[in-house]
């Protein structure tokens, strides 16, 4: 039933050699990242936003991811650095108008010009398709080709005209190494935050306990006072005691202090109390004569 000498087999067919390895249409690769969310899997619409490694999502994905964790998705290798809404950029994009979009291939029977872009860029005029290298500034999410980037060198944006430096210039959909790249500054950025985080919070603790600070510098003087009181009191108290029988010299010593003060106290008292008689005194003197006068006129008769 076969092999009767009408075919006659070649070595190719009877021994198997190792299979070969399927090579990735690069067209197909660029049209997924440049035409397609990293996230869903779905056609890119805006609003667009990219992460900080340079990945272009569908907001609406993101957030949603956002919202649930935990549900699973195809690539979510992808989003795992991206911890809010706050470690995204909405891009500002420029669109092509060459590109006639699925409204002209709705039924599917004319050619689409898979390198034909949605996005051009404002400067240059090239198409984002994959060909060329984009960038996108973090300060205001502004699309520009490497190109225009190169050719016209400014700190300024060249559509909206916000400030930039060149650490906010990503790169989108760039090579392994440019990831990895972009990885470690994000990380820098990152550790920065955290540590101005902690520098600004140390400050605030600082800032709302100098009240604190005060009542607990005022309260140890308070409380010297109170024991220097203390210990007057109970050194003139031993003192009274110990004076009789004379045991100790110290308490003589606070003893005749003590009688001393007091004496002058006693000295200012009778001064104050000398001062405000003879005030009474003579107030009273100048009454009584006016008293006096009063009578002597109303009861001595009149000679005519």
């Amino acid at each position: 039933m076969g092999c009767d000498g009408g075919t006659i087999p070649k070595r190719h067919e009877l021994v198997k050699g190792p299979k070969k390895v399927e090579k990735v249409d690069k067209n197909a690769e660029l049209a997924a990242k440049w035409k397609y969310c990293a996230l869903s899997q779905e056609k890119l619409r805006r609003p667009i936003v990219a992460c900080e490694m340079g990945r272009l999502f569908n907001k609406d994905a993101v957030i949603e991811y956002l919202l649930d964790k935990t549900a699973e998705r195809p690539n979510v290798e992808a989003v795992t650095h991206i911890r809010g809404i706050k470690d995204i950029k909405e891009l500002n994009l420029t669109d092509n108008p060459a590109w006639e979009g699925e409204r002209r291939n709705s039924k599917g029977d004319r050619y689409e010009d898979i390198h034909c872009g949605m996005f051009i860029c404002p400067v240059v005029g090239l198409e984002m398709n994959g060909k060329h290298r984009f960038c996108y500034l973090q300060t205001c999410g502004c699309v520009f080709s490497d190109r225009a980037m190169k050719e016209v060198k400014t700190e300024i944006c060249h559509k909206c005209g916000d400030p930039f430096k060149e650490e906010d210039v990503i790169v989108l959909n760039g090579t392994k190494e440019e990831v990895e790249k972009l990885r470690e500054k994000m990380e820098e950025r990152r550790t920065k935050a955290k540590t101005k985080k902690s520098k600004k919070s140390k400050t605030a603790a600082i800032v709302s306990t100098p009240s604190e600070s005060k009542d607990d510098t005022q309260s140890p003087e308070v409380e010297v006072a109170e024991k220097t009181s203390l210990q007057n009191g109970g050194e003139s108290s031993h003192a009274a005691v110990a004076g009789p029988s004379g045991s100790s010299g110290s308490s003589k010593g606070t003893n005749s202090s003590t009688t001393s003060a007091t004496k002058r106290s006693i000295q200012s008292m009778e001064e104050k109390s000398e001062v405000f008689k003879s005030l009474f005194t003579s107030h009273s003197s100048a009454k009584r004569t006016k008293d006096q006068t009063s009578n002597w006129v109303t009861h001595t008769p009149y000679h005519f």
